[in-house]
């Protein structure tokens, strides 16, 4: 199996992303030795915040909240997921699943002993980490989910549908100009070419293009059934759920509503429509996001 790394040179003088780069490295069966990179802010002693990126992005995405977060005495953990950003990149589409993607991230958690953890999750980081809270309610103190949702299969929007064509089809995958394009605030030639900076050509850009088909859109597809299942825990998670979707996201619009009416703990929370904000909403939103994420995290402390 044929797994990347995209060079070191790739990500110097990235606007402000000072972090410094934190490794460990998994060994799989089919896949061999495969590094994979976080960001680990703040004391280390403090209560855990664990900030999930999603598709096509990397923890780049959190540079502005991090600071924050790790200033009011989180310890603010920020991993790219196997495929993405700093983390190494294996080329064969086939070896990318939803289950395989739940599966390493439980190996994360458990590599570094994560508990008591207050989750952020948007777009993918939402499907990977809602999925574990709901197999692992008990590891979790609180949630803030923002435009993502936990799919069964049902009928997806045409949105997504354009979106998950347009992945397959396009000879080149732009994944700075996505980003610019689900965000409602004009990033910088730099911003845009720092999500660039872990996708030296197309070969870097496997499982960027493969998580679009993992999406389950059919009720009878097994990452449906295992949604299903981590719904039940979901549906008894009595903790806080927080959530904090944008008014101009027409992927996940209305994706708040499900978990308001079902989850146990997001009876009561001030959920929010955040105001001119897109998919991307770290970075229309990043305040709003940390100041929120800080509330349940002082109110737990």
């Amino acid at each position: 199996m044929t797994v990347l790394r995209t060079p070191d040179e790739r990500f110097s003088n990235l606007p402000d992303y000072t972090f410094a780069p934190c490794y460990i490295e998994h060994e799989f069966a089919d896949i061999g030795t495969v590094r994979q990179h976080y960001v680990d802010e703040g004391p280390p002693g403090g209560h855990v915040i664990l900030l999930l990126h999603g598709e096509p992005s990397w923890s780049y995405l959190y540079r502005h909240m991090i600071p924050v977060l790790a200033a009011a005495g989180a310890r603010v953990i920020a991993p790219d997921l196997i495929g993405f950003g700093k983390s190494d990149k294996p080329v064969d589409r086939a070896v990318f699943s939803y289950a395989g993607h739940a599966a390493w991230l439980m190996r994360f958690l458990d590599a570094l002993d994560l508990k008591d953890i207050g989750l952020f999750c948007q777009d993918w980081g939402g499907l990977l980490g809602l999925r574990l809270v709901g197999q692992q309610p008990h590891r979790f103190r609180f949630v803030v989910a923002s435009n993502t949702g936990l799919p069964i299969g049902t009928t997806p929007s045409p949105a997504f549908l354009a979106w998950r064509t347009f992945a397959q089809a396009t000879a080149e995958f732009p994944i700075g100009a996505i980003l610019q394009q689900a965000s409602v605030r004009q990033l910088s030639d730099d911003e845009v070419a720092a999500y660039d900076a872990p996708f030296p050509d197309e070969r870097h850009k496997a499982a960027a293009r493969a998580f679009p088909l993992l999406v389950p859109i059919d009720p009878e597809d097994q990452a449906a059934d295992d949604n299903r299942e981590a719904w039940k825990g979901l549906k008894q998670f009595d903790r806080p759920f927080l959530t904090l979707f944008g008014d101009s996201d027409p992927v996940t619009k209305g994706g708040e509503q499900i978990f308001i009416q079902r989850v146990p703990g997001a009876h009561s929370q001030p959920h929010e429509i955040l105001q001119q904000t897109g998919h991307f909403c770290q970075e229309d939103q990043p305040r709003a996001l940390a100041e929120a994420i800080l509330a349940l995290h002082r109110a737990g402390s």
